[in-house]
This record gives structure tokens, C-alpha cells and sequence, in this order.
């Protein structure tokens, strides 16, 4: 199968690109704004020559059987720097995969959503029922980049004859991450990192930490399975609190935490107490997760300390 890698550069298209390459039968096309950035990444990973890289504008020249849209953020704080281009830019390439799949109709197009496309409400996790809420009268700048990706959603649904999945991406780690990034599991792990006490909010939160493999399972899944158009959303084999990770965050890594009931802690895209979701619809495809939240992150996490130590870093 010759698949398409759109946006070559993001942290979980690198992290997939590496889970193809221990595997026969997946012949990767690399696609990136930056193909230099590309080569210079698949040289340091040990990859180097193992896969063309080009720019965008040789996309539509090549023949694929799987186009893997990864253009985008991945991080809340860049996707709100990006302003309103962001819905010009996740416009731009799902319109150039579009016209690509209406002329070579056998090739099927995953698409990274987002769980952001439910709105910007998460007091209780999502369901197969639960509506996606848009301020439409009051829209705030922190609700774009999930209303970029309800619209490209709207506009697959619009196109039942083509094959095309919609894969809602709520949280994802792996060691790869960018420990600057300001989310809840980089804050534990630079702390400990650096040997420093974390302060954190007493606000409970609950999140389904995605890992490497099992969004790699998920992608075999759909790349194998009979073609359709639908939309999924991503989960582990079971979510973790706040309180539960940072107890094992302790115990494991020796993290240490105050918890401050003045801290202010509304993210980059609003208040997000429980940010997962319990509709299993991938499993209806033969998607299984092997790993909870937890253990993903225990995985990944002893390996950032791993490659700190290696590197000459102390992890204390």
C-alpha cells in the first residue's frame, strides 16, 4: 500500500512514520511545507533514504492508495497563536486531498480531527450521542481551531461516496513530545526533570492519554478495513484523573507537587474537566487498544528520563 503523509513534520506523524517503518508492506510518501526539516528528522531517527520527501505542490502528480492528513497544531497555545488562519490552512489541504480523492476515488483519506470539535464544554466525558456545541453568536478565539476541524468533518459527511475517516484525536503523548508544551503531562515531567515542585490546581480533570502503538493499531485498522466514510474518536483502554497520575508520578519518578486552590488553570482552548470520550464507535471497525492511559504514559515517561540520562541529564 503506497499512503501519503501530509504534514511530515508534526510530533505524531513522526511517531507513526517510525511504527510504519518496523513493518513490511507500507510504502510512505513524506509531505511537509519544510522537506529539508524532514530529511534532517528521518537522518537523526536513522531512517535517512528510506522514504521520498517532497513539498506539497508534488502531491497531486504521485499515485497513493492512503492519504494521512497530519497539516496542523498539536499544541493548544500554537493553534491559538495562529489566529484565524487556521481555518485557512486546515481548509487549504483537506480541499487539496478532496479534489485529489474525487479524481482517484479508490484512495481513501484519513483525516486528524479533534476532539475540539464537540465544542469547547467537557464537564462529562463525550458519547456517540453527545452534540457538538458552538457558541455561534459569541464565538471566542479559543474555539477556532475546534470549529476548523468540525467544518472539514461537515464537509467529509457532505461526500458519503468517498472514503474518508475522520479520526477526533483527544490526548496523545509520547517521548517525542516537546516538554515546553504547556499541558498537564509536560508540567509533571519538566518538574521532575529539573528537580523543581510543580504547583498545581485542585481542579479534578480527567484524561485518555493516547499512545504511539495503539493510535498506530488504530490507523492499521482503518487502513485494512473494508472503505467508508465515518468518523471515530480515539481512546485508550482507560482514562486517568489528575490525582491518579500525579500519586503515580510520585511514587514512580519521585515528583513532587503542592496543590494550590487559587490557581487560575483555564487552558489555551477553555476549561476541560473531562476531555475523553466513551463512544467506542472504532471498536465496530476491530479497533482494540492495548494499553490504559497510565501505562502509556509510564512507558513514555521512563523513556524521557532514559534518554535525559543518556544524554547526560540528570532526571533527579
Amino acid at each position: 500500500m503506497k499512503i501519503a503523509i501530509l504534514g511530515a513534520t508534526s510530533q505524531i506523524a513522526r511517531d507513526l512514520i517510525v511504527s510504519f517503518s518496523a513493518e513490511e508492506g507500507r510504502q510512505l510518501h513524506l509531505f511537509a511545507r519544510r522537506p529539508d526539516a524532514v530529511m534532517t528528522w528521518l537522518a537523526s531517527s536513522g531512517l535517512a533514504g528510506s522514504y521520498p520527501v517532497d513539498d506539497f505542490s508534488a502531491f497531486a502528480t504521485q499515485e497513493f492508495d492512503a492519504v494521512i492528513n497530519f497539516v496542523g497544531v498539536g499544541d493548544p497555545a500554537q493553534a491559538v497563536a495562529m489566529g484565524n488562519s487556521i481555518f485557512d490552512v486546515t481548509l487549504r489541504f483537506d480541499e487539496m486531498v478532496l479534489d485529489y480523492i474525487r479524481t482517484n476515488p479508490k484512495c481513501r483519506y484519513l483525516f486528524l480531527s479533534s476532539g475540539a470539535a464537540y465544542g469547547s464544554n467537557f464537564s462529562d466525558p463525550v458519547k456517540h450521542d453527545t452534540p457538538s456545541i458552538v457558541a455561534v453568536n459569541n464565538l471566542s478565539p479559543h474555539e477556532w481551531y475546534g470549529v476548523s476541524k468540525l467544518h472539514a468533518e461537515c464537509r467529509h459527511r457532505a461526500h458519503p461516496e468517498l472514503a474518508i475517516i475522520d479520526l477526533r484525536v483527544f490526548n496523545y503523548f509520547s517521548r517525542t513530545q516537546d516538554l515546553s508544551a504547556r499541558f498537564l503531562i509536560t508540567d509533571i515531567l519538566r518538574s521532575i526533570r529539573d528537580g523543581v515542585v510543580m504547583k498545581t490546581s485542585s481542579d479534578p480533570i480527567v484524561r485518555d492519554f493516547l499512545h504511539p502503538s495503539d493510535f498506530h493499531r488504530l490507523i492499521e485498522v482503518f487502513l485494512s478495513a473494508p472503505a467508508t466514510n465515518a468518523v471515530v474518536d480515539c481512546y485508550s483502554r482507560a482514562p486517568i484523573d489528575k490525582s491518579g497520575l500525579l500519586l503515580a508520578m510520585k511514587e514512580k519518578f519521585g515528583l513532587r507537587y503542592e496543590i494550590s486552590k487559587a490557581m487560575e488553570t483555564t487552558g489555551a482552548t477553555g476549561r476541560k474537566a473531562c476531555y475523553y470520550s466513551l463512544n467506542t464507535r472504532a471498536a465496530d471497525f476491530g479497533y482494540q487498544p492495548f494499553l490504559t492511559s497510565l501505562e502509556g504514559l509510564m512507558i513514555e515517561a521512563k523513556a524521557v528520563f532514559q534518554r535525559g540520562v543518556n544524554q547526560g541529564v540528570s532526571s533527579e
